[in-house]
């Protein structure tokens, strides 16, 4: 189908805001804990230099140069630093990445750039999906702005990590995976859509390993909707060729680390939710009892949909206020049901529909405006389930049913493995992330929907997501400031990469014969995966010298009797600070 030239030029607008949003401040703050460890594993190092003992811990070699750190790194090694250093592995995000660096070097901002596109790809491959599948181009332009401006989407497209990949990658093979059952069912065969399909599987698989609750919900779809059985086969011989391709991985790269790591954080999470759930470093780890499951999964439904992002916050917003809003929301939600098709609306309807929304305010300890956005659930859930109805009308009740669970299942998965492993560390909404695109999905058809509703009743509505904005640009702001725990991990902003910033230090001021003291802390390794052959940490070492020239001959030592300071020691004996990590703050 071909777009006409208005829904173009809205569309491109959509991708430049989209662009924008997330090029904004993505190289301000320095790299957390697992973008070091995107960066070494790039570059085939393993963190604290299992691969580097040559250079760390030869016998009688007290030194080391950024030369011999950055000596020639074979398959081996690439494939080492990936198994040791992720247990998602994550080859084919590494090997992008690889080839990304080569071309464009190591710093925050390039190596940060990658989710910076996709992520603003998905915006336009979320108008592509909607527009082919559901044959609407409004409704396709309202998911992308949705998708231009969802917070997880920008928060994830700061980091140097393989989410804004695999969230691209799965919902073209299900796009792909659409057209393929469509085809088929016409008895148009394409064997080139076959191959891309199965090539964006094994890509997507590689690049995490949950994508595999997106194939699952492909094979759910076939199960119910696809007939007749033949039609099955190529999907089959697609998906288990992809799984052979996958399996060659996991025999001879990280299958042994991946399954051994996976079954030791199993038993040590639920040691920790046993034992100190509330102090132990990892953040808080329960038992995975239905209630403890429940209260830590809902702040992630809530926030898969923009429009109730935020409001299952159960600590600062109170589990009995909420129901209370919940229990307004349903008297509200009934209302608008009994004279959504009147005209005109009796004049007491939305003067009572609006009270209702409000009501929970006197009743809560602390009034905010986000209790009235809760009482308006029930309502956009009703309109929900109308375009839904409506939908069905026009022959989409498959592909509805089929974004649902594309919506639903990922977490469920990871509700399941909470029950299973017995402890409640799992459940965080990057692991469930591929669903955002089909949320997105829902949330546009709502919006559409209730550009239907009564005028009066859509105005109190378009009131309370104008509300419900104001939150999701709080949200963003602190997610540009750094302050958004839930999304960046960090309360207190960063400052810059302080490895980048010492690696400038010492090219001005370095001289022969000077030497750089390298702070080494004592490491408490969990397992053989975190075991090196040195008893004090190289991290600190390793990532200055990602930012040191190649071929530099600067002559480098490690400091066991300090944790914090990297040190310029010169010829003469003067000692110059070139950088206090103060702990902790640098090193998360």
């Amino acid at each position: 189908m071909s777009i006409n030239k208005g829904t173009a030029i809205r569309l491109g607008l959509l991708l430049i805001v989209a662009f924008a949003l997330r090029l904004y401040h993505s190289s301000t703050y320095g790299l957390y804990l697992d973008e070091k460890y995107t960066l070494v594993i790039s570059q085939g190092v393993v963190m604290e230099g299992a691969n580097q003992r040559d250079v760390f811990f030869t016998p009688g070699k007290p030194y080391f140069t950024p030369q011999e750190f950055w000596k020639e790194k074979t398959l081996a090694d690439f494939i080492t630093a990936n198994i040791r250093g992720d247990i998602g592995n994550s080859p084919s995000y590494y090997a992008v990445l690889w080839l990304w660096t080569k071309l464009f070097g190591l710093s925050d901002f390039s190596i940060r750039f990658p989710s910076v596109l996709f992520s603003t790809l998905l915006a336009g491959l979320v108008f592509v999906f909607v527009r082919r599948h559901f044959g609407s181009e409004r409704l396709a332009l309202i998911s992308a702005l949705l998708t231009a401006v969802e917070p997880f989407f920008i928060a994830y497209s700061h980091m140097a990590r393989n989410y804004s990949m695999s969230f691209f990658l799965t919902l073209l093979a299900t796009h792909l995976f659409l057209l393929i059952v469509e085809r088929k069912q016409t008895g148009q065969a394409s064997a080139k859509l076959l191959l891309a399909y199965g090539l964006t599987f094994v890509v997507a698989l590689l690049s995490h390993y949950l994508t595999i609750t997106v194939f699952l919900c492909h094979g759910l779809y076939a199960l119910l909707f696809v007939r007749p059985l033949r039609t099955w086969l190529p999907f089959l011989v697609t998906g288990l060729t992809g799984v052979a391709l996958v399996s060659l991985w996991f025999l001879f790269g990280g299958g042994t680390y991946t399954f051994q790591t996976l079954a030791y954080q199993a038993q040590f999470y639920r040691t920790i939710a046993l034992t100190n759930p509330y102090t132990s470093g990892f953040g808080v780890v329960l038992p995975a009892t239905l209630i403890n499951v429940a209260q830590r999964s809902l702040p992630i439904w809530s926030d898969l949909f923009i429009i109730s992002n935020g409001l299952g916050q159960t600590d600062a917003l109170g589990v009995r206020y909420l129901a209370l809003a919940l229990f307004f929301g349903l008297i509200a939600a009934w209302i608008l049901a009994q004279y959504y098709q009147q005209r005109p609306l009796p004049r007491w309807v939305p003067v009572l529909y609006g009270l209702l929304l409000i009501a929970p305010l006197p009743f809560v300890a602390v009034p905010t405006l986000q209790y009235v956005v809760t009482a308006a659930l029930p309502s956009l859930a009703y309109l929900l389930l109308l375009a839904m109805r409506r939908q069905a009308a026009e022959g989409h009740l498959a592909l509805l049913v089929f974004v649902i669970l594309l919506a639903l299942v990922p977490t469920l998965f990871l509700i399941g493995m909470a029950f299973r492993n017995g402890h409640t560390y799992g459940i965080t909404q990057r692991y469930s992330g591929f669903s955002f695109p089909f949320s997105v999905i829902l949330v546009a058809l709502t919006l559409q929907q209730l550009v239907t509703a009564p005028n009066l009743l859509k105005g109190i509505l378009g009131i309370v997501l104008l509300i419900q904005s104001y939150y999701v640009t709080r949200l963003l702001y602190h997610i540009y400031q750094d302050r958004a725990p839930k999304y960046t991990y960090f309360a207190r902003p960063r400052g810059a990469n302080p490895y980048y910033l010492t690696a400038q230090k010492i090219q001005q001021a370095y001289s022969p014969g000077d030497t750089i003291l390298y702070p080494s802390v004592r490491l408490q390794p969990r397992d053989e995966i975190e075991k090196t052959y040195w008893p004090y940490s190289i991290q600190d070492a390793q990532l200055t010298n990602m930012y040191l020239p190649k071929d530099a001959a600067y002559i480098q030592r490690m400091d066991t009797t300090q944790a914090n300071k990297i040190i310029l020691v010169k010829r003469s004996g003067q000692r110059l600070k070139l950088f206090d990590l103060k702990g902790s703050l640098y090193r998360y």
